[in-house]
């Protein structure tokens, strides 16, 4: 309960923040009703339909009122609801941080569990090197050398784009989205594999498993039943951050692949001065990261007691 209410009021002064900070900005929301050389007349009319005309406490007011009835508000450009505009932006989005976010736990935590245990081995350190590597380059030149390896030279997946149908042909779908999966996975991998070969670097040099392996477990056995339990609690939190990075870095792959998600969305919004978009999509994406903070530590402490116990005795 004290976890949802730090959630709550992280939440709160998010908005509050985002609220001032797009205030900030020069210009006009009203410009974005407009046409070059419109008049006086018409500047305050738009200014009046936008609602920049209102003292900003006014303003704020009408944000936060609007968000308890969960109304993001309507689009000054397309005149469309936000928020059917970001759940339908959601839909590229979504899949593909989930997919990346899924393949780079595939690939890392084996691959970092192999560069700990055989870490004196030629391969073990040649994990390593690749991951930083991975680490170093950018994560939209990654997608320019899958673009050029497999969409202009050997022509097997397209270079951009996504389906009008949306997931209405669920084929056409993911073999758009596979380049950038593979581009989001490449790079949260390399990432993950540092951190779960630290993680298992801890666990061979503790004192359990030396126990363990002591009282005649083998050192797959102790290391499965021992190791992967104590070694998962700091790396799940490394995921719940890696996620949200993820999903916050879609804006620069969207770009990159040209795919109608929120980092497109948003980018829009910006150009455009369309606060209720960038409002949307900011307080969505601040949404969906508090969330994935939230469980990430609740997994954290159902899997490690020990956190649990610690927060009953801070409590009493």
């Amino acid at each position: 309960m004290r976890r949802l209410v730090i959630l709550c009021l992280s939440l709160i002064l998010a908005s509050v923040v985002l609220f001032a900070l797009l205030r900030i900005l020069p210009g006009d929301p009203a410009n974005a009703l407009l046409g070059v050389g419109a008049d006086a007349d018409q500047i305050a009319a738009a200014r009046q339909q936008v609602g920049s005309d209102l003292p900003l406490w006014q303003q704020f007011v009408g944000f936060f009122t609007s968000l308890a009835r969960f109304d993001l508000g309507t689009s000054f450009v397309s005149q469309a609801p936000v928020s059917e505009e970001i759940l339908a932006r959601l839909s590229v989005t979504v899949p593909l941080t989930l997919l990346a976010f899924a393949l780079a736990i595939i690939v890392a935590v084996p691959l970092g569990i192999i560069a700990a245990v055989k870490s004196h081995k030629w391969y073990g350190g040649l994990i390593s090197v690749f991951s930083q590597l991975g680490i170093a380059i950018p994560v939209f030149w990654v997608g320019i050398l899958l673009v050029t390896a497999f969409a202009i030279n050997l022509r097997l997946f397209p270079s951009g784009g996504f389906p009008r149908q949306g997931w209405g042909n669920p084929a056409d779908a993911l073999r758009d989205l596979t380049l950038p999966v593979l581009t989001v996975a490449i790079v949260m991998a390399s990432s993950l594999v540092r951190y779960v070969r630290s993680a298992t670097q801890d666990v061979l040099g503790s004192d359990y498993l030396r126990t363990a392996r002591a009282l005649g477990s083998s050192f797959i056995e102790a290391l499965l039943r021992h190791g992967v339990r104590n070694g998962s609690v700091p790396i799940i939190s490394i995921l719940g951050i890696e996620l949200a990075s993820t999903f916050l870095g879609a804006v620069v792959v969207e770009r990159v692949f040209t795919l109608p998600g929120l980092g497109s969305m948003l980018l829009l919004g910006i150009s455009q001065r369309d606060y209720p978009n960038v409002q949307g999509v900011l307080f969505v994406s601040t949404l969906l990261v508090l969330f994935i903070g939230f469980f990430a530590d609740l997994a954290q402490r159902l899997i490690d007691p020990r956190l649990r116990d610690r927060s009953r005795g801070a409590a009493s």
